[in-house]
């Protein structure tokens, strides 16, 4: 990614560590507490994706150049990849 992107990702991933939103972050849906970061730089739209529900650290589940500017879906093999990593991350998680 840019650098620029990176930078945009990680100032929204600072705000999430402080407990706020950053403008460019919406909820997934289907995916309770896990949200997604949109960044956009010459034309392209980047994603990041983490899930902030457990105590001892914010998790980024995916980070991605979205290729398809047609509507503002995330592309189902993105999703299901997210949802794996996830479940990955519950299962190993003591509750």
């Amino acid at each position: 990614m840019p650098g620029e992107v990176q930078d945009a990702i990680g100032f929204a991933l600072y705000f999430a560590q402080i407990g706020e939103m950053h403008p460019t972050v919406k909820q997934m849906s289907g995916m309770p507490g896990v949200f997604e970061i949109v960044a956009s730089f010459r034309k392209d739209a980047y994603r990041a994706v983490y899930v902030v529900r457990f105590e001892d650290a914010l998790y980024v589940l995916h980070a991605f150049q979205k290729k398809s500017h047609k509507g503002a879906q995330t592309p189902k093999r993105h999703r299901e990849l997210i949802a794996k990593r996830l479940a990955a991350l519950v299962a190993q998680k003591p509750r």
